[in-house]
């Protein structure tokens, strides 16, 4: 999977197009989730969700956006394992663009001999082809893009669908979507502007990222494409659990350090509260400090708002840093060493 890396400058047009094609790939996901042939099922306990990197962090976003409608607990399994209670009344959705990421293959075995009831969602690769053969339920993905991470839009929608249509969760978020891939078609050049001056205050910095509990995902998925995109370390934390531990790690000179707050102004207001409260310790101790506001209507379309910035972010600041965004070998090494003990 992925691209020959010719050069660096065209590596940049092309992360660029990925990134700028996500409304399109929002739509697109929509047509393969409506076209996709999923059996209602009957007395499901629980939804488990198996996925790893790019291909798993889609799952964080699907169990905070289905937690007000969901019948049935949403859990995700980042692992080899997946739990001893895991049976024939746990639906499995085993995520992995490739298809062959070991740690979701292994968990999608272990789902079959536990006669977890399953549903594969991936490009091919051996999930797909074993799925298939097994009977299982599939969605497939458009295949060929470079990476995981610039798909989140089909496997969020796809994961959205195979809930909907195994009959766990109400289908509220077709036109919710629909507005997300509208607003940021309207306000794409907004948001890159906003996210080069981000990243320009990133560059010589270790941002971290806060934001309240329901904003999770998004505050993963930034850090994580400011991992592989520009290279860049950084971490996050949730209020109001911050307040119970990390707050107390802000004593002393943290210069090298950049806070960005990403925040929803209908948070609950008792954690817009703890944010408003911590700031002072931040604006005291950081070299930085930053809040970014969502925009839209639903829960849905204010995170994939944030997640589309976010993504930009990683982009420019990958320019700054005259990093290759598309390149992950650090990756592909690891991987080639884990071969050599198969």
């Amino acid at each position: 999977m992925g691209r020959k890396f010719l050069n660096i400058e065209e590596n940049y047009e092309y992360m660029e197009k990925l990134i700028a094609e996500f409304p399109d790939q929002l739509q697109e996901a929509l047509d393969i989730g409506r076209k996709a042939l999923i059996e209602s099922r009957k007395d499901i306990h629980e939804v488990l969700i198996c996925g790893m990197g790019g291909s798993g962090v889609g799952a964080h976003f699907v169990k905070d956006f289905v937690s007000e409608t969901a019948q049935v607990p949403i859990l995700i399994n980042k692992d080899y394992e997946i739990p001893a209670f895991a049976d024939e009344h746990t639906l499995v959705l085993a995520s992995s663009y490739s298809g062959n990421t070991e740690e979701t293959l292994a968990a999608y075995a272990a789902a079959k001999k536990q006669n977890c009831s399953i549903i594969a969602i991936s490009s091919g690769g051996e999930l797909m082809a074993d799925a298939q053969a097994a009977g299982f339920d599939t969605i497939s993905l458009p295949a060929g893009y470079p990476a995981p991470r610039a798909c989140l839009g089909f496997s969020l929608v796809a994961q959205l669908f195979a809930l909907h249509k195994s009959g766990c969760v109400p289908n509220f978020f077709e036109e919710q979507i629909i507005d997300t891939l509208e607003r940021i078609k309207l306000e794409q050049e907004d948001m890159r502007s906003k996210a080069e001056q981000i990243a320009q205050l990133m560059v010589d910095r270790l941002p971290v990222m806060y934001g309240a509990n329901r904003t999770d995902a998004t505050l993963l998925r930034w850090r994580q494409q400011l991992n592989e995109n520009a290279k860049h370390l950084a971490w996050h934390q949730v209020f109001p659990e911050m307040n119970h531990n990390e707050i107390v790690g802000w004593k002393g000179d943290y210069s090298q350090l950049l806070v960005v707050a990403l925040r929803h102004r209908d948070d609950p207001a008792r954690h817009q509260l703890r944010m408003d409260l911590t700031r002072e310790v931040f604006q005291h101790w950081a070299g930085g400090y930053m809040e970014v506001y969502s925009r839209g209507g639903s829960f849905l379309e204010k995170s994939l708002y944030l997640v589309h910035l976010g993504d930009w972010v990683s982009y420019y600041l990958a320019e700054l840093k005259g990093e290759n965004p598309d390149e992950v070998k650090v990756i592909d090494h690891l991987k080639e060493q884990l071969k050599k003990y198969d």
